[in-house]
Parts: structure tokens; C-alpha cells; sequence
């Protein structure tokens, strides 16, 4: 099993920045990929971006092209959102999420962190 803790969320003004951070603890040599989710009340959970774990491949969904980046260390176990030019549109809970290298291929995310709250004020 892998353990995820999200951490960084907060309030920040429209335009502003935050960097978000996830830690892994456990079975960490399982892991294939880490990302980053998000998801409003009464909205659907929707894709932010996500990296390999090995060799650093890294996807962005189309609303947060050019404004966010996401990175990782594998060292420290952790990967970090970099979220810059905030919207009130950004404001979520936002999820680490993490697959196994057992289950690379079938596009599954196998565990998930309890999530950080980010609220963008305009």
C-alpha cells in the first residue's frame, strides 16, 4: 500500500500563486505515476496533470496549460504543484493521487490523499 498526504492549500488572491506538495510513505518503490486531481461541491472530479515517476513524462489538462507546473523529487518521495495566475475558477479540493507500476498500462489511479482545499478570491 502507498499513503498520500497533500499539504499547501489555502486562501490567495485572483492572479496569485500556491505551490501544493504530496508526500508518499509506504510501498513507494511500486509507484508508476503521480498527479494531481480536483474537484468542487456538487461538480465532477476532473484531471489536473500528472508525471512518471521514471523519466519524468508529464501531462496538463487544457485549463491549466501554461499556468501550472507540476514536478517531483524522488528523493524526498514527493511531487509539488506549482500553480501560478490563480483563478476563481481553480477553487477546489485538490487530490495527490498515484498508480502502481503492477497496474501501468490500464490508465487506473490506485491511491489517493485526503485532499487540500484551495480558494481563489476575486
Amino acid at each position: 500500500q502507498v499513503q498520500l498526504v497533500e499539504s499547501g492549500g489555502g486562501l490567495v488572491q485572483a492572479g496569485g500563486s500556491l505551490r501544493l506538495s504530496c508526500v508518499a510513505s509506504g510501498r513507494t518503490f511500486s509507484i508508476n505515476r503521480m498527479g494531481w486531481f480536483r474537484q468542487a461541491p456538487g461538480k465532477e472530479r476532473e484531471f489536473v496533470s500528472s508525471i512518471r515517476w521514471s523519466g519524468g513524462v508529464t501531462y496538463y489538462s487544457e485549463f491549466v496549460k501554461g499556468r501550472f507546473i507540476i514536478s517531483r523529487d524522488n528523493a524526498k518521495n514527493t511531487v509539488y504543484l506549482q500553480m501560478n495566475s490563480l483563478k476563481s475558477e481553480d477553487t477546489a479540493v485538490y487530490y495527490c493521487a498515484a498508480d502502481s507500476r503492477s497496474t501501468a498500462g490500464l490508465g487506473t489511479w490506485d491511491y489517493w490523499g485526503q485532499g487540500t482545499q484551495v480558494t481563489v478570491s476575486s
